[in-house]
């Protein structure tokens, strides 16, 4: 988990509120910048975490085909203008003898996703994660997201969507494999 020093992160707040031109002394803000530094503490909890160790469950296992997870809910933060980004993460991988417990996947993405970040780097990370720890025959992962920076400030889009995928293995190789993926999300 992240480290801070919770006094600076309370004054930062503090400073911040007095320079757009509020009083943190009134009453609704009174407790804002404790609330804040409980969000941080929350949102930035996988800074400094290796994600694989969220893949603790493996199991020795014969399976041969496709594992899909699919639309694994998940919220971020932009780290160019630290505003959320939110979405889905789908995951397929190939066996190669050892399978994972599927909510650790849920997990890994939750891991991932705590930390400031742009999301082709979270697709990476979570795609290396798989392969390094279950050495399969392949993984994919295809994210979809809405990012608040493009919806709420700047061109102000709203439900513009954003999409990365990283593929490896196998599934850098065989188009069919990866439209079988594609295919599957479908469902």
């Amino acid at each position: 988990m992240c480290s801070m020093r919770e006094d600076r992160v309370l004054e930062a707040v503090r400073v911040i509120l007095e320079e757009i031109g509020e009083d943190p002394n009134r009453e609704g803000l009174k407790d804002t910048p404790k609330r804040v530094l409980n969000f941080f503490k929350e949102i930035y909890g996988g800074i400094g975490t290796d994600p694989k160790e969220e893949l603790s469950a493996v199991f020795d296992e014969d399976h041969k085909e496709m594992v899909v997870v699919k639309e694994i809910p998940f919220y971020s933060m932009c780290e160019h203008h630290l505003v959320p980004f939110f979405g889905k993460v789908s995951i397929g991988y190939l066996p190669n003898g050892k399978i994972v417990g599927l909510s650790k996947l849920a997990r890994l993405v939750e891991n991932v996703s705590r930390r400031v970040q742009v999301q082709e780097r979270m697709t990476t990370m979570i795609a290396d994660a798989i392969n390094e720890k279950l050495q399969p025959m392949g993984v994919i992962v295809a994210i979809k997201a809405e990012h608040l920076c493009i919806s709420m400030r700047g061109i102000k889009k709203p439900g513009t969507e954003t999409a990365t995928i990283a593929s490896r293995g196998v599934f850098q190789e065989d188009v069919n494999l990866k439209n079988d993926f594609f295919q599957l999300l479908k469902l």
